[in-house]
């Protein structure tokens, strides 16, 4: 079966936030490359932008691997604000559930407290300080999978 792995973008602070994430998670980056390491004459990167991530991957569990770069400046700016596309984490326990809401969801927007739901399952959301956009799930019918 494919797998999906969330891809995100950030206006320059893709380092900061995968750092955060790994502080959570844990875990080692499986891989960090910067605009610089790939660096071609007839397009060259602005001196400003040399140093920003243009792809980092950190594994996760099994099989899931988080992804991520920075938005280059001649690309725009991504609006932290209008991402409605939420990334979902099945948790194998309470207790992991409870510590990656309470990681993640640190120094960000809570939307719903994590609790028990009326549809039996123990559920949160919230909005990083990064503004990505998380739910967290344990459901024990499900153990984890979904």
């Amino acid at each position: 079966m494919a797998l999906i792995n969330p891809y995100l973008h950030y206006n320059g602070n893709a380092e900061e936030a995968f750092n955060f994430y790994k502080s959570v998670f844990g875990g080692e980056f499986a891989m960090i490359a910067r605009f610089k390491d790939f660096a071609n004459p007839e397009q060259p990167f602005p001196e400003e932008e040399a140093n920003k991530v243009m792809h980092i991957a950190l594994p996760i569990g099994k099989t899931n691997v988080l992804m991520g770069s920075d938005v280059p400046n001649v690309l725009g700016k991504v609006n932290e604000q209008e991402n409605r596309s939420k990334i979902s984490i099945s948790a194998e326990s309470k207790e992991e559930a409870d510590h990656l809401f309470n990681g993640l969801s640190a120094g960000g927007n809570v939307e719903m407290p994590i609790a028990d739901s009326p549809w039996g399952s123990y559920f949160g959301m919230f909005r990083d300080k990064y503004g990505i956009e998380w739910m967290v799930d344990f459901n024990p019918k499900y153990n984890g999978q979904v």
